[in-house]
């Protein structure tokens, strides 16, 4: 089993979208009260790994995907979250990460995102370059 740090507990903010369906699968699902486990076995227990790929290959397969495995879940939101301009210790701690070595394993380029990095970068030249000859104080 991973080693684990403190900072793997957290409470970590999500999309104010997913708040109605969270909900309900919580309600449905979920361990009862505030330390309910969110993931439970078929007999209410903590889930253990054995359960939990029996519970997610019958769903991949119910919602017909291929290849798709659960860290993939951690891959995609740590790099959506890194696209939308976290920063690097952000990023550590949402994903509950001590090192920046494990965080980075996460993150993905993409060109898209560069391109998106240019502009912005051209949006705070123009301001600076704006307000310097505005003002004349330089940036």
């Amino acid at each position: 089993m991973p080693r684990r740090t403190a900072a793997g507990k957290r409470i970590v903010s999500v999309p104010e979208l997913l708040l109605p369906d969270l909900r309900t699968r919580l309600n449905t699902y979920a361990g009862e009260g505030e330390e309910g486990l969110v993931f439970i076995g078929p007999k209410g227990a903590q889930l253990r790994r054995a359960n939990f790929t029996r519970t997610w290959s019958k769903a991949i397969t119910e919602a017909k995907l291929t290849g798709f495995h659960f860290h993939d879940l951690r891959h995609t939101g740590n790099t959506f979250a890194s696209q939308s301009g976290a920063t690097l210790r952000e990023l550590m701690n949402r994903m509950g990460h001590s090192t920046t070595r494990a965080a980075l394993i996460y993150q993905h380029t993409a060109m898209e995102r560069d391109r998106a990095i240019a502009d912005a970068l051209g949006r705070l030249a123009t301001e600076a370059l704006t307000k310097q000859d505005q003002d004349g104080s330089g940036t």
